[in-house]
């Protein structure tokens, strides 16, 4: 049987700059009554966040009062003078502190202000296995406990991000099918009945998560592909065409170069050279 050869495309970030990080310093788990009151009237050396899992305390700050109840977390930057106490005998967090880079601001989670949280239950497993870590130091611990901050920080973001971005998860599918197919010829009709949206529905849907048709991201697909597929296997231009399933070896080269601005025979030739 004959079987057209598989056709590669590379994942990668978009953008080339470095990601901010975020460094791990310490995690206090304080369990408080009315006794608890710190003052820090220098502000604290690095960023801090507080994440308040029961009962409830009180942040003072240049800029005024805070409560924190449970459910909340408030990032504190560095440097700003503040206090902090519990209130009504009963006061359960976490508190960590982190050298930051940027990370957080990156993810815009906010700063300064008490903000709410359903996850949790998913922080609170976080905060535990960073002090595990901590505690048996098992091999690689520095490398986790910087990790389980940053899972942390990224489970706070996405849970912002997507009560702000509608997300559409009857597409992800019909997304996975093109990506691991890229020689199929695409039949929106079919990927519309897969969804169970309507025509109008699942277009404008489609446009919102890629920014563009269905036929444009397959066929931009395919060209990413084909690209690779120059600079990596001696398949000929018509071999290519073929396993991308485009019309003819005529219609790939002249699409290639409206999109790429060169053919494909000059683009492998200027790859070899």
């Amino acid at each position: 049987m004959n079987h057209k050869p598989y056709m590669d495309i590379p994942y990668a970030l978009a953008d080339a700059d470095e990601l901010p990080e975020c460094r791990f310093r310490s995690i206090w788990k304080v369990q408080a009554n009315d006794a608890y009151q710190v003052r820090q009237p220098s502000g604290f050396p690095d960023s801090g966040m507080f994440v308040t899992f029961a009962g409830q305390g009180r942040l003072q700050l240049p800029s005024g009062t805070r409560d924190l109840t449970a459910g909340t977390f408030f990032i504190v930057d560095k440097n700003v003078p503040c206090s902090y106490r519990c209130v009504n005998d009963d006061w359960k967090f976490y508190f960590i502190d982190y050298r930051d880079a940027g990370m957080a601001r990156h993810l815009e989670l906010p700063a300064g202000e008490t903000a709410t949280t359903a996850k949790m239950p998913e922080i609170v497993r976080l905060c535990e296995r960073l002090i595990d870590s901590l505690i048996v130091r098992p091999a690689g611990y520095r490398y986790c406990v910087h990790l389980h901050l940053q899972e942390l920080l990224l489970l706070l973001a996405r849970e912002r991000y997507d009560s702000r971005v509608t997300r559409y998860p009857e597409l992800d599918e019909v997304l996975h099918l093109m990506h691991r197919n890229i020689g199929m010829t695409l039949r929106v009709e079919e990927a519309v009945q897969q969804t169970g949206l309507s025509r109008t529905a699942f277009f404008q849907r489609f446009r919102e998560m890629t920014g563009t048709s269905p036929t444009r991201y397959m066929l931009e697909l395919k060209l990413a592909s084909a690209k690779v597929s120059l600079e990596t296997t001696s398949l000929s231009v018509k071999e290519i065409a073929d396993a991308l399933g485009f019309y003819d070896e005529f219609h790939f080269s002249r699409t290639f170069k409206r999109h790429y601005g060169v053919s494909p025979r000059a683009y492998r030739q200027d790859g070899s050279d």
